[in-house]
Order: structure tokens, then C-alpha cells, then sequence
């Protein structure tokens, strides 16, 4: 049986006990390690196992799943995501691979940032499309993601913008060379994302992404107890935030759509830079009724 298992978001005790009863009866136990990040180190997750991990980089989960999936129609195998199994693509497609081969596969479930983002106080069934943002370059700078969260603004639909990771990319001058040297990780902070949507606002100047009119929350290690950080405002607003208002990394963006209810302003100016604002925003440009 080949399992992939969703750890949650924050640390060892995050798996669920199914997923934990298959992580002691598996012969290998791979941990993915490149979609996402966990707050804790895989040394710990070991000790609370009672098991060896095996990292599983981006080109051994997309190119070598051979290897993980070798024997697992015999024996038990697992893969370990951080968050739900469904979070990437790419463990939709080992999967596949692994169906394709007749190997039996079982998925099990956990949290993840996209419905952990309710925390915020932000209803889950008032949000559209996810979109993802990447780094941008001097070269580089895609924008089809303004076209999807332009779409749920028309729809009046809140965006959850995940933010780029970098964990062990080559530089341009490696990859070209073959060399098997890899960048330090990277995580995009929520004050870069913001400067990126505002550039690409100015270049399509569609009035999506306004920087005084625009509400947004930022979350960071979501789940993680007193690591949490959410903070609340305008776009303005979080530029002009210094990066440690936001929390070690992972950070994710929340741009606000104008289906926006009273309860969901007044659960989130509970971390709004600016409370007054945040109100003031919400009811005269988002057309919120408030007492």
C-alpha cells in the first residue's frame, strides 16, 4: 500500500492518529520536503515516530518516484506532505504514477491553509479561485494571477494568495553548468507579495488591487499557537509594515472580496493596523453594512 499522509501545519503532534498508525506500520517513510514547509525539525518528527525519515526533494518526488513507490505493492510505503496531501499538484501525480503501476494508495487527510485561512474570520465559503505568486525577476514577472483574483473580486470573492518558496534551486549559471550547487531557501514575505500586486496593478490598471482601498490579511504560521501572526488592513497598510510584524515564514495573503459581512470585519479589525480604517474601508468602498 503506498499512503500519503497529511502531517497539518505546525508540528509533530498535528498528524492524525490514522496517519500516524500507518506512519509505524510502513517500511519507508518518505518526507516531503519542498512544497511547504513544518515548524519543526524532521529530527523531531523521528524521535515521535520512532522512525527514520527520508527526504524527498522536488526531482525525487517528480522524477524519481520510482524510487519511493519501488515495492509498494508489496509492502507498506508512505509519503509525508505538510498540510492535506491535495494541497499540490504534484501529489496528485504520484498518485497516478502509482495507480498506473496497480499499486494500492490511501490518502489521509489533514489541515492545511486552505481551510485553516478561516482563522482569519473570514468565511471559507465566501472564497473564489487560490492563486499562487511567485517570485519575480528583472526578466520575469507573470500576471495571469491578477486575472484570476479579478475574477473572484467581480464575483465579490475573497482571494487566498499563496506565497512563493524557493528550497534547493539552482541559480541560472549551476543549471546551465550542471552543477549540483543549490541557492540558499527562500520564502516570500507578505510586504514583497504586496509590492509585487501593486506593480502589476499599475502596469494593468484595472483598479483589482488599489493600495488604499484594497483590503487584505496577512496569516504566518497558521496553527502554530503563539507563532501566529494575522494582521489586517489595507495593502497600504502591510507595505508599510516592517517584516517581523509578520512572523517567520510560511506567509499567505488574503486580498478581501466586497461579499464581505459584518461579522467577517468585525472578527478581523481584531488584528487591523489600523481598526478605524479598516472599518471605514469596508463600509463606504466595500459597501459593508456596520452598526
Amino acid at each position: 500500500m503506498f499512503f500519503i499522509i497529511g502531517l497539518g501545519l505546525c508540528d509533530e503532534k498535528d498528524i492524525t492518529v490514522r496517519g500516524f498508525q500507518a506512519v509505524k506500520g510502513a517500511t519507508r517513510v518518505y518526507l516531503e520536503a519542498y512544497t511547504s514547509i513544518l515548524m519543526v525539525q524532521k529530527e523531531r518528527l523521528e524521535v515521535f515516530y520512532d522512525k527514520p525519515l527520508i527526504l524527498a526533494d522536488r526531482d525525487m518526488v517528480e522524477t524519481q518516484s520510482d524510487t519511493i513507490l519501488n515495492k509498494a505493492d508489496v509492502e507498506d510505503v508512505a509519503l509525508l506532505v505538510v498540510g492535506d496531501p491535495f494541497g499540490a499538484t504534484t501529489h496528485t501525480d504520484i498518485i497516478l504514477r502509482a495507480r498506473a503501476l496497480g499499486i494500492p494508495t490511501r490518502v489521509i487527510h489533514n489541515a492545511s491553509i486552505m481551510n485553516a485561512v478561516g482563522a482569519a474570520g473570514l468565511q471559507l465559503y465566501q472564497f473564489g479561485q487560490t492563486v499562487s505568486l511567485v517570485f519575480f525577476t528583472e526578466t520575469w514577472k507573470p500576471d495571469s494571477f491578477y486575472d484570476r483574483i479579478k475574477e473572484n473580486a467581480d464575483l465579490g470573492l475573497h482571494t487566498l494568495v499563496l506565497l512563493d518558496i524557493k528550497v534547493k534551486e539552482q541559480s541560472d549559471e549551476n543549471l546551465a553548468r550542471g552543477r549540483k550547487i543549490y541557492e540558499p531557501p527562500r520564502y516570500m514575505s507578505v510586504p514583497l507579495a504586496v509590492r509585487q500586486l501593486v506593480e502589476i496593478e499599475s502596469i494593468r490598471k484595472e483598479g483589482v488591487l488599489g493600495p488604499e482601498k484594497t483590503l487584505a490579511v496577512a496569516l504566518s504560521r497558521v496553527g502554530g499557537g503563539e507563532e501566529q501572526r494575522i494582521v489586517a488592513g489595507t495593502l497600504a497598510d502591510l507595505a508599510a509594515q516592517p517584516e517581523d510584524a509578520f512572523g517567520e515564514p510560511l506567509h499567505s495573503l488574503v486580498i478581501v472580496g466586497k461579499r464581505l459581512h459584518h461579522l467577517e470585519v468585525e472578527y478581523a479589525e481584531t488584528f487591523a493596523v489600523d481598526r478605524e480604517r479598516w472599518r471605514d474601508i469596508a463600509g463606504n468602498v466595500y459597501g459593508c453594512a456596520l452598526d
